[in-house]
């Protein structure tokens, strides 16, 4: 039997501000280059930091958790006018997340 694959904690924040204007760069350039620039990326990035960061300052560490949260909330958000959606954003921002700790996204470690 396999072993669950144990969650991934976030350091606690020092500067939650400054995760977020990271993760909003960060994302921006992602949504840039995944497929073409758009007016709605910088958008879509801004939610999204905005989200993290809220639930950083809320005690929210847990990788898994903080996707969820935002899937959840980027529900809301008129991707209309592009080529994302909700769960593209949270499978990013984990990406970008884990590839700052230095976890290999494929494999978790």
């Amino acid at each position: 039997m396999t072993e669950p694959i144990p969650p991934i904690i976030l350091p606690p924040p020092q500067n939650p501000q400054l995760e977020g204007e990271w993760l909003q760069q960060r994302l921006l350039r992602w949504l840039d280059t995944e497929f073409i620039p758009e007016a709605a990326n910088q958008k879509i990035a801004q939610r999204a930091a905005q989200i993290f960061v809220r639930q950083r300052m809320e005690g929210e560490n847990d990788l898994g958790s903080l996707v969820i949260a935002i899937v959840t909330e980027m529900q809301s958000f008129d991707f209309s006018k592009s080529f994302y959606g909700e769960f593209a954003i949270a499978n990013a921002v984990s990406d970008l997340l884990l590839e700052s700790l230095g976890i290999d996204k494929c494999c978790g470690q």
